[in-house]
């Protein structure tokens, strides 16, 4: 039987579309969270809410845009009274040294990555403050391992744990809880093309070596998600081991720095044979990004 602990909750997931936005907005309402899901895409969106009962609302909004997603809080805080959790999970990637990728592309994925965790939180904020709520941001092992090919990606969730971290202090006293998610390689949409364009368009299940390169299975590490959530933790881990990098934080750098260096010239090579289009955001998620943004 599925314990009812989030019974009477109201749970905002941003990037609710797909992957571990989709699955962790079904998980909650499974939970008995009354859930909330804002995306870009309207059609993938209403099926997720179709698995996540009656209640379930959709909103499609960019989370860059402030002024739609402001729009979207005093929506959502209207029709269910408050609003009990909030996930800052809508985030894209790409892949590709910063020389050669695509310039809009890679500021996009900061712009949406770490502004638009910033813009969800000043948008909710009011509400989790109403209802002594918890804000988690689901951040990345990027945060703590700086990949060459990816310093779009690790500057953006690099830069969206130090803001978590800083807002954390800002809002305790009022009673708002705020947690900070760390993923690897998780079997998402996203991961999997990410795979392709650093791997010369060839997907592979191993991104590096030993369990730094591993890709794990999303349903696992969504429920550890979800139990952090209940538990309102500071720090959640959804792949149990990477709880020990920030304690050799300081030694990465100089380790992938001096040994990423061939890795880099490698995907460097593959791209640049492949042309600008493979440092386009990646994943079903990122055509909807460019989708929506060509829309405009």
């Amino acid at each position: 039987m599925t314990t009812q602990d989030l019974a009477g909750k109201v749970a905002v997931v941003t990037g609710a579309a797909r992957g571990i936005g989709a699955l962790l907005s079904r998980k909650l309402a499974e939970r008995g969270a009354t859930v909330a899901l804002l995306g870009l895409e309207p059609e993938v969106l209403a099926e997720t809410a179709k698995s996540c009962g009656p209640d379930a609302g959709t909103w499609v909004v960019d989370v860059t845009d402030q002024a739609a997603l402001s729009k979207a809080a005093e929506e959502v805080t209207g029709r269910y009274g408050h609003v009990d959790i909030v996930v800052a999970n809508a985030g894209i990637a790409i892949g590709g040294p910063l020389m050669v990728a695509d310039p809009e592309s890679y500021d996009r994925v900061i712009e949406v990555n770490l502004l638009g965790s910033v813009r969800t939180a000043r948008a909710f904020l009011p509400a989790l403050v109403a209802s002594k709520g918890y804000f988690l941001q689901i951040a990345s092992v990027a945060a703590i391992v700086p990949l060459p090919v990816m310093s779009a990606y690790c500057a953006s969730k690099s830069g969206v744990e130090a803001f978590a971290h800083g807002l954390r202090p800002e809002v305790a006293a009022k009673g708002v809880t705020v947690g900070v998610a760390y993923l690897t390689w998780t079997d998402t949409d996203m991961v999997r093309g990410g795979s392709k364009v650093l791997n010369g368009g060839v997907e592979q299940q191993n991104m590096g070596p030993g369990i730094f390169g591993k890709r794990y299975p999303l349903e696992p590490a969504v429920d550890v998600l979800v139990t952090g959530i209940v538990a309102r933790k500071a720090h959640i881990h959804a792949q149990g081991w990477t709880a020990a990098l920030p304690f050799v934080r300081g030694l990465l750098p100089w380790v992938i720095g001096r040994f990423g260096a061939k890795d880099a010239m490698k995907a460097e090579e593959q791209i640049l044979a492949a042309g600008v289009e493979a440092t386009l955001p990646v994943g079903a998620g990122g055509a909807a990004d460019r989708a929506a943004r060509h829309n405009q």
